[in-house]
């Protein structure tokens, strides 16, 4: 029995280990929005760099996701993953920092800044790879679909206040200075996760398949696998369509075809990322009332169908702020209501033996899939124009729920460990692959 089984009856607000965590990723949620704003900031403003040069700044962060497949099947065969994610927190401490002392020596390049991004998010992967199997030793079972709120919670809260505390920020301090903040909330993050105690079992002791051949595994094993078939299907899908109608084409949708002014689409963003925030919080308690899988398949609809709204915006300026407005929220509402109970559903049927080799070949089609959709939406806006790109995002959005349909993923109502989630995850070939990893 690990750790959170032995605490299953404790509630989260009462489970000291998990408010630490919690209080450690809320704490870097924040700061990653400063350093948002930050790094195009430095680029455009100390630089003077091209659109196209920022672009790419943005394209380099994302890169590291297409090996997330290889370097999770390397985290699976470590026995500290707790090490890990500490590491990759002090790996983007370290590398932040190098720049302010870039900026005192009046050395900073464009250069450094795309090292940065690479490095910053290469260290994102490896967290993120090596979180999966510290969760499901940090949070009891029941609790997943819980414990997701809390931590989405802190990310939509990011969102919507982030801005308003890092514009100020960098402004006083400029932008280079300010990232002395994002650094120092790595560090935060870094000392409270060594102070989360949790029983992480050794790795198999006999000879290790190579590494190429353990990421084909874990990228069988999603593909052989029901749930998580279906559910990456669906999230791919949903991901490459909401891609097309990228948040950067949307601002010039509203800004072009809507007339809408700079400060009446922040606004309209922010009433959308608290959206987010109510989507987060109440994804709970619309999981225990319609079921985990019916709580995915609504999300998957409500994120990307309202952006057929925003494209029919019309009428006076109001009505067309308004729509806008009502759009972002509503996408935003389907997003948490997806991305929560989905994490938690799979969570809870990837075996140990494989959770970080599954989230590496998962997060590669997954993320991967985000940059190609972004360059379809630039050409579709192109030869149709923007409404019409919108339509079709929206469309082909919401038609990822045809993944769901025919799978399990429906059926399951909880996370019990006597649910329908146990039979379901059921596939040829997966026991036997689960077993030789535990073995």
């Amino acid at each position: 029995m690990n750790n959170s089984e032995q605490t299953a009856a404790i509630s989260l607000w009462r489970d000291r280990r998990f408010r630490r965590f919690w209080a450690g990723q809320s704490v870097s949620q924040f700061g990653d929005r400063i350093t948002e704003l930050a790094l195009p900031l430095i680029a455009v403003s100390a630089l003077n760099a091209t659109a196209n040069q920022v672009a790419w700044l943005t394209a380099l962060a994302w890169t590291p996701n297409l090996l997330a497949i290889v370097l999770g099947a390397w985290v699976d065969h470590r026995a500290h993953k707790r090490r890990l994610m500490i590491l990759a927190d002090l790996v983007r401490a370290a590398v932040l920092l190098s720049l302010p002392v870039a900026h005192l020596l009046g050395a900073v390049t464009l250069g450094q800044l795309y090292a940065v991004a690479l490095l910053t998010g290469a260290a994102g992967v490896l967290f993120n790879t090596a979180y999966p199997p510290f969760f499901v030793r940090l949070v009891p079972r029941t609790s997943y679909v819980d414990a997701n709120s809390k931590l989405n919670a802190s990310r939509s809260a990011s969102n919507v206040a982030g801005p308003a505390i890092g514009g100020p920020l960098v402004q006083a301090l400029t932008a280079p200075v300010a990232i002395v903040v994002d650094a120092l909330t790595f560090l935060t993050s870094a000392v409270l996760i060594s102070r989360v105690s949790v029983a992480e079992p050794p790795t198999a002791s006999t000879a290790a398949p190579s590494l190429l051949r353990r990421a084909k595994e874990g990228l069988t094993f999603i593909f052989r696998h029901p749930v998580l078939r279906a559910g990456l299907g669906c999230a791919a899908t949903v991901n490459f369509f909401t891609f097309v109608a990228s948040s950067g084409l949307i601002v010039l949708f509203a800004s072009r075809s809507l007339g809408l002014s700079a400060g009446v689409i922040g606004i309209a963003f922010g009433i959308g990322a608290t959206g987010a925030l109510l989507g987060a919080v109440f994804a709970p308690m619309i999981s225990r009332r319609f079921g985990v899988g019916r709580s995915i398949a609504m999300g998957a609809v409500l994120f990307p169908a309202p952006i057929a709204i925003a494209a029919t915006a019309d009428g006076p300026l109001w009505l067309r702020a308004g729509v806008l407005a009502a759009a972002e929220f509503f996408s935003g509402f389907g997003v948490m209501l997806f991305d929560v109970n989905l994490n938690s559903l799979q969570a809870a049927v990837i075996p140990d033996g494989m959770r970080s080799r599954v989230a590496g070949a998962y997060s590669t089609i997954n993320y991967g899939i985000r940059p190609v959709g972004a360059i379809v939406g630039g050409l579709l806006a192109t030869l149709i124009g923007l409404r019409a790109t919108l339509l079709i995002a929206a469309a082909g959005g919401a038609l990822s729920l045809l993944w769901l349909l025919p799978s399990p993923i429906p059926r399951i109502r909880s996370l019990a460990p006597d649910n329908t989630v146990d039979s379901a995850g059921d596939a040829d070939g997966d026991d036997q692959l689960a077993e030789r990893e535990e073995a």
